[in-house]
Order: C-alpha cells, then structure tokens, then sequence
C-alpha cells in the first residue's frame, strides 16, 4: 500500500557476496559464537556510540548522528538515532538492500522560499496520511524531506523519506511510545523531556525545520554557522527543550530573534513563521491536548503564505 507524499517501495533484497547472505553470523564472524569466547559477559548492554557517530538518533551523536553526515550543508544537524540498549550477542545484522520508486533533493535546496513551502506542505500532507494508517513518522528534519522539481522526475512532488524510527500509534490510549527519538535540533519540546510521542510532537518538529532552514540557508543548499544556535548540536536534551521553550513562550522575543537571525533570503517568510508559532504554541506554550486540526491549520499558512509571495 502506498500513500500521497510518502516514498514509494519498489523492491528490497538481502545482499549476498560469493551466494552468503551479508551478516554478522555467517559473513563476517564466519560461525564463531561469541559466548564461547573466554571474556564473554552474558547480557552486555549495547555500547552507546560516540558523539561522532549516531540521540535514537539521539544518543548514537551528541552532535546530531552520522547516519546522514551533513558535510554538504554544515549549518545543519546530522540525523540522531537513540541505540538499543539490548544485548548483541546473539545479534544477527544482515545487510539489507530497498530500491524506492521516488527520489529527489532534499528540503534545503529548494530553489526558492515558495518552493520551499509548497514543499513543505506536501511533506505536512504526507505525515497526515501517515497518521491516518496509524503510524508516527518520528523523525521529521531536513534530510527526510524531499523536494523534486523537475518535470522529467515521476516522483511525488514532495515527499518524506525514512520511516525506520516509525513506530504504529495506540489507537486505545497514548499515541505512541515514550523515548527520546529524533533529531536534535528538530526535536520537539515534549520529545526532548521523554514525553510520549505523538504526531503533535511531529508537526512541532516540521516548525523547528522551518526555523532551522530560514535561520541557516541563504539560498538553496547555501549554509551558514550561527554561533548562537550551535549549542542546539550539543546541549543535554533537558536544556535544549528549556531552550527551544524561551525561544517561542514570548510573542515579541520571538519575533526579535527570527527578523535578527533569519537570512535575507528567507526573510519573507518572517509572517508564516509568526502564523506557524501561534498555531504550534497556542498562548506560548506546547500544546496540551492533541488536536487534528492542526494539520490542516499548518497546510493552510504554508499555502497562504506561498500564495502571499506571488
């Protein structure tokens, strides 16, 4: 089954080298079993990885992860994964192969700030579909959401990428599972203290790409570093949601930092970001009761404001 804006699935594999199937037990260990081994520890917790690598993509960086570095785009963040914390073992990783039908840049080469929300709200459209079917995407930044626009592509014209954090929501009771799951500098303010996540927390996190991108690009794939902003890579998960907290409680304080901060180039969308805080932060503060409606509220500032740039 395949929805609007999502990738589409066209063949997966397991990799074989010489007809062996690529994984830890046959491939690389060869059918030696760890356990045997004379320092063996029976229920060893998995390392976490080191800051250079990959918070869920949380804690496998401290600087965001390294599953997709940004080396191209410097300003941004690289994705974080928090890591299991289970036994390895008797793990067996095999190497995994997916062909997806859709391909295309992503979000931060947009070719020009109504681009740039056209996309966007095709990606808040394809989260809306997402959640339908009963599923949390999880991880919404600027490397998992995609723009194409080029004619020759068949591609959806935007689209979300990257569904292995997703989880299937609890219809029942909570609409997903506590962790502290994301990418940093995207994360929302509930993500970052371990509450429960929701799709709330993702529209949340599509505000903070928003933020990022207006505040970081000055033209398509064309990053810059803001000190300020450089401890969003860094700061424990605690201080980061106090900070994303100061940022939006206050009206006025927000308007300063977005017309100080924002490049030049994405400085007409000062208005959307303005519209988008209030709906995201009604009175100031994280939402306290999940409201459906804010899909269509999000869509329709995207569009109005794209139409407002015409």
């Amino acid at each position: 089954m395949s929805y609007a804006n999502i990738a589409r699935h066209y063949h997966h594999e397991t990799v074989r080298v010489q007809g062996i199937n690529d994984d830890i037990q046959q491939s690389i260990r060869k059918g030696l079993d760890v356990t045997k081994a004379v320092n063996y520890r029976m229920g060893r917790a998995t390392p976490q990885l080191s800051a250079n690598a990959s918070v869920s993509r949380e804690e496998r960086s401290s600087s965001a992860s390294m599953k997709r570095p940004l080396s191209d785009t410097n300003a941004a963040l690289p994705p974080t994964k928090r890591f299991s914390s289970a036994s390895l073992a008797n793990t067996n990783r095999v190497h995994r192969r997916i062909v997806l039908c859709d391909y295309g840049k992503p979000i931060y080469k947009a070719s020009s700030p109504k681009a740039l929300l056209s996309a966007l709200e095709g990606c808040v459209e394809g989260h809306e579909m997402l959640h339908k079917a009963g599923l949390l995407h999880r991880d919404i930044s600027i490397n998992n959401l995609i723009v194409n626009k080029d004619d020759r592509n068949p591609s959806w014209r935007a689209f979300l990428i990257d569904l292995d954090l997703a989880i299937r929501e609890q219809r029942e009771g909570a609409s997903g599972e506590k962790g502290k799951t994301g990418t940093r500098a995207f994360m929302a303010i509930g993500a970052l203290i371990g509450e429960q996540h929701s799709f709330m927390h993702d529209l949340e996190s599509f505000f903070w790409v928003i933020l990022w991108l207006c505040i970081h690009y000055n033209g398509p794939g064309q990053s810059r570093v803001v000190p300020g902003f450089d401890k969003w890579n860094t700061a424990p998960l605690n201080e980061l949601a106090t900070l994303k907290l100061g940022t939006v409680t206050n009206v006025s304080f927000f308007t300063k930092v977005i017309t100080e901060n924002f490049t030049a180039y994405y400085m007409p969308m000062v208005p959307v970001m303005s519209k988008l805080r209030k709906a995201v932060f009604p009175r100031g503060q994280p939402w306290a009761q999940e409201d459906e409606s804010l899909y269509s509220q999000f869509r329709e500032i995207l569009r109005s404001g794209r139409e407002d740039l015409n």
